[in-house]
């Protein structure tokens, strides 16, 4: 049945197109979402060894 919802889905030209173009352009927001990901775990570890350097700070000075 796969094969012919396909067969049915691609034998249209404009279609094909319409597809070509969408897959086109979820493709893009993928790699835009995926770029946005990593920017967003980069910014999340720095924040992290921000926030354990101020700990040790705080840990330090109320020892003293």
């Amino acid at each position: 049945m796969a094969k012919a919802l396909i067969g049915h889905v691609t034998s249209d030209p404009r279609m094909t197109t319409a597809l070509i173009v969408e897959n086109r352009r979820l493709r893009t927001r993928v790699e835009d979402l995926e770029s946005l990901v990593l920017r967003l775990q980069a910014d999340n570890d720095r924040l992290a060894v921000a926030a354990r350097e101020h700990e040790l700070s705080v840990d330090d000075l109320q020892l003293a």
